[in-house]
């Protein structure tokens, strides 16, 4: 969308072209009645260009999106930036402080959204941020990592149904991709209805920072912006294989019992591989989790402990002939899924 190139206006503060500010933005109270603000840094370049968001930690205990935004404004020179930068490195403020992926309502923020001004308090959290920061953004990218006790290989999520979705997402330079509008009240559902295509990045666990991933969440992000055009120069040499994944499976424990898998992140594996095995205190296999096609693992839980339903793995299903070309680019970088990426 096309804007004059001016001043804008943001949380009540004038932003002139060139400048940087880092803003509080008011979304609640806490319950002794002071302000609970959201951080915001907007750097609003001295050329015209289009206006990106980033944001992360809206589940509160997901941390390396935090890092990722972090290293962009501590090490990144925007004095040549074209265009408008909105990042906001922790959304989810009061769970961010608490290390709780909900909010105090107990409600999960990324099923929120649009949100609503007279609605809970989660609602009215997701509703100051689709209008401040959403709509008047035209490209976005949210950065996650797994919930709870498990753990994600590095993957962009899109809706590769829309073109301009399609396009941040390669220009991202993930490996992996996984088509899909996202959930019911998911930041970039809401946002795709709204017309601002917006991408995840999903890598790592929630809790902690992990430099790999957060390495390679900075590299993806300067990507999109010099892709965009925002910042000179070209994106990073991407990666050898591509794959978009149109399904994807969470795959449960058929039985309670002590955890064995048999598998690991970003591993390629076959229709009836064994995943993992379950068994008794006393040693004795009570089942075997069967994948029931071919893929390879991009979530896995951490825990060795398991009732049955628990998600144990989640598979990303390819053709065999996907499968064979990055089980071959897995064994051509020492056997290990790390240098697929």
């Amino acid at each position: 969308m096309s804007r004059p190139w001016e001043a804008t206006r943001f949380a009540g503060r004038e932003i002139a072209p060139g400048e940087a500010v880092e803003l509080r933005l008011a979304v609640s109270e806490s319950y002794t009645a002071e302000p609970l603000a959201v951080p915001v840094t907007v750097v609003r370049g001295a050329r015209p260009g289009p206006t990106l968001f980033l944001t992360a930690a809206v589940h509160g205990d997901e941390l390396n999106g935090v890092a990722v935004i972090r290293d962009l404004l501590i090490d990144q020179d925007f004095s040549a930036l074209a265009g408008t930068l909105i990042a906001v490195p922790v959304v989810n403020v009061p769970g961010f402080l608490h290390q709780s992926r909900t909010l105090p309502d107990n409600r999960d923020l990324n099923r929120s959204f649009p949100g609503s001004p007279a609605g809970s308090f989660t609602a009215r959290l997701a509703h100051r941020m689709f209008e401040d920061v959403i709509r008047r953004s035209d490209y976005g990218i949210d950065l996650h990592t797994a919930g709870g006790d498990r753990a994600n290989y590095p993957h962009v999520r899109a809706d590769l149904s829309d073109p301009r979705a399609a396009e941040l997402a390669a220009a991202f330079g993930a490996a992996v991709v996984i088509h899909g509008r996202g959930p019911a009240g998911a930041l970039r559902r809401a946002a795709a209805q709204a017309g601002v295509p917006v991408i995840v990045y999903e890598a790592g666990s929630s809790r902690v920072f992990e430099r790999r991933f957060i390495d390679l969440g900075l590299a993806g992000v300067l990507n999109v912006l010099r892709h965009l055009g925002m910042l000179d120069g070209g994106p990073g040499r991407p990666p050898p294989l591509r794959l978009e994944v149109k399904k994807s499976t969470w795959l449960r424990a058929n039985a309670g019992g002590i955890l064995d898998l048999k598998v690991a992140l970003g591993e390629a594996v076959a229709r009836g591989q064994v995943l993992s095995v379950n068994t008794n205190p006393f040693g004795r296999e009570r089942s075997q989790l069967i994948s029931p096609a071919g893929g390879i693992v991009i979530g896995l839980t951490r825990s060795p402990l398991v009732h049955p339903g628990d998600a144990i793995c989640h598979l990303a299903r390819l053709g065999s002939r996907d499968v064979a070309r990055w089980r071959e680019l897995v064994t051509q970088n020492g056997g290990t899924p790390r240098g697929a990426q």
